[in-house]
């Protein structure tokens, strides 16, 4: 009966400290600096974004240039915005980037993440409309490395029978 006592207690507390988490994860701060920005950083293949976010007419300038002139193609400037427009913040933030290392693709989607990042940063109800999307979730695709008596990372060289 001693022990029923005891985890009749242990169950209390337990129902207790699980009613004190919600009130708790109200509390948290955002991370701005003293110029009112948020700062993240965002990776992608080898792609690191160092971004800043701060309230703005929607300017997203990257290694000091536009974002139509360094992401030319479309479909790259589209992943930028895809964390901004599923916030519905498109257009209220001005974003710094320095992105360095790998290739376009990579740089694009490392913004992407980097952005996602700030913006919960700034803002930390916006978790729950970003982690569905995937935005906070860094991709760990990267390439294969290639393998000794290989030509590629899996290709092979041709049979030949004779």
């Amino acid at each position: 009966m001693a022990d029923e006592n005891k985890f009749g207690e242990l169950k209390t507390t337990l129902i207790k400290a699980k009613s004190a988490e919600p009130e708790d994860a109200t509390k948290i701060d955002n991370k701005r600096d003293s110029k009112g920005r948020a700062y993240a950083t965002g990776r992608r293949k080898e792609s690191v974004a160092r971004v800043w976010i701060k309230p703005g007419s929607g300017k997203i300038t990257v290694n000091g240039r536009d974002e139509k002139t360094y992401f030319a193609r479309p479909v790259l400037r589209m992943i930028l915005r895809q964390p901004l427009i599923a916030t519905n913040r498109d257009g209220q933030f001005d974003v710094i980037v320095t992105v360095n290392g790998g290739g376009l693709s990579g740089q694009a989607g490392a913004v992407r993440h980097g952005i996602s990042r700030a913006l919960v940063n700034y803002e930390p109800t916006l978790r729950a409309a970003l982690k569905p999307g995937g935005f906070l979730t860094r991709d760990p695709r990267a390439v294969e490395r290639k393998k000794y008596g290989r030509p590629k990372a899996r290709r092979s060289f041709q049979f030949s029978k004779r």
